[in-house]
């Protein structure tokens, strides 16, 4: 079976292969993001830890998911602003 590995501020993390111990790692790092105000504990350890949970918890992935749309509509309309943006393709509204 291959490593699982995320992406994180340009960089290439590899994880363990445990699962329990990925959702471990996970819920550490989410919980040390909370003291970010601490030295050497930060605030980046919170969308880390959603990173790692987001290979095995379907709920996390989704608001990974969520978040990185969210994320890259923001800065195509800061970036480009005259630009009009279609919504998401394949997306009906009723």
């Amino acid at each position: 079976m291959s490593r699982k590995r995320i992406g994180f501020a340009g960089k290439q993390i590899r994880l363990p292969q445990s699962r329990p111990l990925r959702i471990a790692l996970g819920v550490i790092l989410i919980l040390a993001g909370f003291v970010g105000f601490l030295p050497i504990l930060g605030f980046w350890m919170i969308p880390l830890g959603l990173m790692v949970l987001s290979v095995d918890l379907p709920l996390a992935r989704r608001l990974r998911r969520r978040a990185a749309i969210w994320w890259g509509r923001r800065y195509n309309r800061w970036r480009h602003p005259n630009h009009s943006f279609k919504r998401s393709v394949g997306v009906r509204r009723k």
